[in-house]
């Protein structure tokens, strides 16, 4: 049986009681109104009937009374008018016989009152044949006529005692309906509500025992106790509900059992990715602890390869602040600050056994956007550099060595033009002029990669100064005057009264170059803007130009040795941008392009301001 059909049965019952709790309450009404009208109907109309009969006997008497005092016509009327209402009254007495002993009662009365109606006849008639004095003398009254008025009227008093009688009877007896019914009424009420609180009470039990089961078992389960079981009881909705809940329980404990497994499949998959890869990879939590670190990690950082002991923090395992610096904003931002690669190289370690990493940083994010730690990624780039550093040197002495001679070459075929051409054909004096040309940029791309040599190996030696801005845009502006003359090209100038800490000839040579690239580029009557914003601790120069733009692909490596834009006039050595870079990372800043192709383009780079 359900559940719904136990609730409804129960109060099918509890209606069913109060019915007849409803039912008994009518019938004792009923009963006794019925109590009632028959104390009206059997008793007090034939009381009312005795009183008036008395009434109408009485003033019959005095109807004969007045006959005896000489007035025959008033004594007869009255005596005949009330002897009509004796009658009436006496009819209805007769009609409402309803006890015992009041027909004997009524019948004696009709025979005496039909007797004391008779003497009454005898006693007019009398008067009428004979002297009226004789007859009505005060014997006859008191010998013939009041013995039978009083014993008529004797005879309606016995009839109203006898209704008094009954009727006070009856009233006791109503009294005592009455009180068997309000008892009777308060049992089934009480019995009702007795019954109709204990259903409630085990209904709420029925129905709350179970739940406080299921709440203890829920309880269990969220503590990881899945082989809790909730008792099946019944057939009904409940029971279902059980049977449904410990399927419930024995499956989530077998995707319990199940992700605990893929848990540690997977924690040791990923564990042992990380000990077969040879870059050091180092796991911060928000407060800038080591939670994880896989061996190649360890064995950079000198740790050892227990993986036992308190998470250490970053400032302990990593002596270069740089790193930790980056590590926090990333915690505290939830990004990566944009760092050049050239500034995220930390070397650990010192003398010959010094080793050198490369950094990166990236942010573990959770569901949301909130983020649970950062992953510092150290690759060991020593041998990269050792192999550019010893690149560096053989460019350095490659260069260095074929100065010399260019400059001789030089030399010879500038005396050659100067003293032998005219002497010479033609051909042959352009065949000296190209040889003139050939030796000038041998001798400029010798110089260019002397001096990049010098700035990678660090030997460049910067003088710092507060150097207006200003002052470097007047510089080029006249630097550059008589070409942008013959080229038709403005040059617009919009600088700040600002100072930068800079090497000004450093600086200005990188000014220089990226104007002389803008003006190679720009077509005549075009335009070329040199600009400076203030961007916190740093000023931002940018030289903008209308040109043709640079093609997507070049714009993350145009400023690498020897690339240069294909399907673009080659004016340079390929590395004047390499140089500009390099100059610029040796003040602290960064420099980056802009452009979209027919757009033109912006070369902006970044110099401390000057305190």
């Amino acid at each position: 049986m359900t559940l719904k059909k136990k609730i409804l049965i129960g109060y099918g019952v509890m209606f069913a009681l109060l019915a007849l709790a409803v039912a008994w309450s009518v019938t004792n009404l009923v009963s006794l109104g019925k109590a009632s009208d028959a104390i009206l109907s059997e008793n007090y109309r034939s009381i009312l009937a005795a009183e008036n009969m008395i009434d109408a006997l009485e003033r019959q008497d005095s109807g004969i009374l007045l006959l005896f005092l000489g007035d025959e016509e008033k004594g007869v009327s009255q005596f005949r008018d009330n002897e009509a209402v004796f009658l009436e009254w006496f009819a209805r007495a007769r009609d409402n016989v309803t006890i015992p002993g009041e027909a004997e009662l009524v019948q004696t009365l009709q025979t005496d009152y039909s007797s004391y109606r008779r003497q009454f006849s005898i006693l007019t008639d009398r008067r009428s044949a004979q002297d009226g004095l004789a007859v009505l003398s005060q014997s006859t009254y008191q010998n013939i006529l009041h013995p039978l008025f009083s014993k008529v009227r004797a005879d309606c008093v016995n009839l109203r005692r006898l209704n008094e009688e009954t009727m006070y009877a009856a009233s006791l007896k109503a009294g005592r309906m009455a009180g068997r019914a309000f008892w009777s009424t308060v049992l089934v009420a009480a019995a009702a509500m007795a019954a109709a609180l204990v259903f409630s009470l085990m209904l709420s039990e029925r129905i709350s025992s179970p739940l406080r089961r299921f709440v203890e078992a829920a309880r269990h389960i969220s503590a990881g106790d899945y082989t809790v079981k909730v008792p099946v009881e019944s057939g009904d909705e409940l029971g279902l509900l059980a049977e449904e809940f410990n399927k419930m329980a024995v499956r989530l404990g077998r995707f319990h059992e199940m992700n605990i497994d893929e848990i540690i499949a997977e924690k040791n998959k990923g564990e042992a990715l990380l000990a077969s890869i040879e870059d050091g990879l180092v796991v911060f939590d928000t407060g800038l602890r080591a939670t994880s670190l896989n061996a190649a990690a360890r064995r950079m950082l000198g740790l050892g390869y227990s993986g036992t002991g308190n998470a250490p923090p970053c400032a302990d395992i990593i002596p270069d602040a740089r790193v930790c610096d980056l590590v926090r904003k990333a915690v505290e931002t939830g990004r990566v600050p944009d760092v050049p690669d050239e500034r995220r190289i930390v070397s650990l370690g010192e003398g010959e056994l010094a080793r050198h990493y490369l950094y990166s940083v990236t942010v573990i994010r959770g569901r949301e956007t909130a983020h649970s730690g950062v992953v510092l990624l150290l690759r060991d780039v020593t041998r990269m550099k050792e192999v550019e550093r010893l690149k560096n040197e053989f460019v350095m002495a490659a260069s260095h060595e074929l100065r010399t001679p260019l400059t001789s070459l030089g030399m010879s075929v500038d005396l050659l033009l100067e003293h032998v051409a005219r002497k010479l054909e033609e051909k042959d004096q352009d065949l000296l002029r190209a040889a003139h040309e050939e030796v000038q940029r041998m001798k400029a791309l010798v110089s260019d990669l002397l001096d990049l040599s010098r700035i990678e190996a660090g030997r460049i030696e910067l003088e710092f100064d507060k150097v207006p801005v200003f002052t470097l845009f007047e510089h080029v502006q006249a630097v550059f005057k008589g070409q942008m003359e013959r080229k038709s090209v403005h040059l617009g100038l919009d600088a700040p009264e600002v100072s930068v800490r800079a090497d000004a000839n450093k600086i200005a040579w990188v000014l220089s170059n990226l104007v002389s690239n803008a003006l190679r580029y720009v077509n005549e009557g075009g335009n070329i803007a040199l600009s400076a914003v203030r961007a916190g601790s740093f000023v931002h120069l940018t030289v903008k130009d209308d040109g043709p733009g640079i093609p997507p692909e070049y714009q993350t490596k145009i400023f690498q040795k020897f690339v240069q834009v294909k399907g673009q006039a080659a004016g340079g050595s390929g590395l004047g941008l390499a140089i500009c870079k390099e100059i610029v990372r040796a003040h602290g800043g960064s420099i980056w392009v802009e452009s979209a192709k027919g757009g033109g383009s912006a070369f902006t780079f970044t110099l401390p301001l000057a305190q």
